[in-house]
């Protein structure tokens, strides 16, 4: 089953994403903060990582950065997922080393769900 981390502070949206995943066959793991995902991620090896890039602890870019320094989760996609206006988020996707971005608030579920589709290696 593909496994995708969620990286993000505020409850209804974890919420909110967990049921899209879930609903459509995709294993969902959670973390609220940077830390936190950083170790998830370590322990978990997901397949792809959405990246809320305003966490508690520490900003996305910082955790771009570790997510990327670490040789186990290198080649692992990694998607800005952030309410920033849009030229702002893909500005942000350039510079943090993140592979792509999708617009928070969730619109259509079935939109989210074939653009996190879209970033998988293998579908």
């Amino acid at each position: 089953m593909t496994k995708i981390l969620l990286i993000e502070d505020m409850p209804d949206t974890v919420e909110l994403v967990r049921r899209a995943l879930t609903s459509n066959g995709y294993d969902f793991i959670y973390a609220p903060d940077a830390v936190t995902g950083l170790n998830t991620a370590l322990a978990e090896h997901p397949d792809l990582i959405l990246l809320d890039l305003g966490l508690p602890d520490y900003d996305g870019q910082t955790l771009a950065g570790w997510l990327r320094d670490e040789a186990s989760l290198a080649a692992t996609p990694i998607i800005a997922f952030t309410a920033w206006p849009l030229e702002t988020g893909k500005q942000m996707v350039e510079s943090y080393g993140c592979n792509g971005y999708i617009a928070k608030p969730i619109g259509k579920i079935t939109e989210f769900v074939a653009q996190v589709k879209s970033y998988l290696k293998t579908p």
